[in-house]
């Protein structure tokens, strides 16, 4: 086994891209960081040891290679292929309404709402 693999092929193996086409036009688009140089061919060798900087889904990600890929595997065993160093990802968006608990209203609710708008104000 060589000492190197492609960074598109390295990139699709371990999961972080669902087709290795849509790896290949990131790294061509010199997307990627490898140990701080910006890396646009997808043929580059990457070897374990190395640092990935990319950008995925709105999120830096920072990834310390570990060991070279044989195929693409299921998830468990592409996890073991790095180390995630990225930073912990801050929730600036909005909360999401929380569910009373209430659910649909029940026929008394609508009674007492109707009684509540059929009163005349004074």
């Amino acid at each position: 086994m060589s000492d190197t693999q492609r960074l598109d092929q390295w990139l699709w193996h371990a999961r972080f891209f669902k087709t290795r086409g849509l790896a290949t036009k990131l790294v061509s688009r010199g997307q990627v960081q490898v140990d701080g140089d910006k890396i646009q061919k997808p043929s580059y060798g990457l070897r374990p040891g190395r640092t990935l900087t990319f950008k995925q889904a709105k999120q830096i990600r920072v990834i310390r290679v570990e060991a070279l890929a044989t195929r693409r595997g299921p998830a468990p065993e592409a996890q073991q292929l790095y180390t995630d160093l990225s930073p912990p990802s801050r929730n600036d968006g909005p909360e999401n309404p929380r569910f009373e608990g209430r659910g649909r209203p029940t026929g008394k609710d609508r009674r007492n709402a109707r009684l509540y708008r059929d009163t005349p104000l004074e």
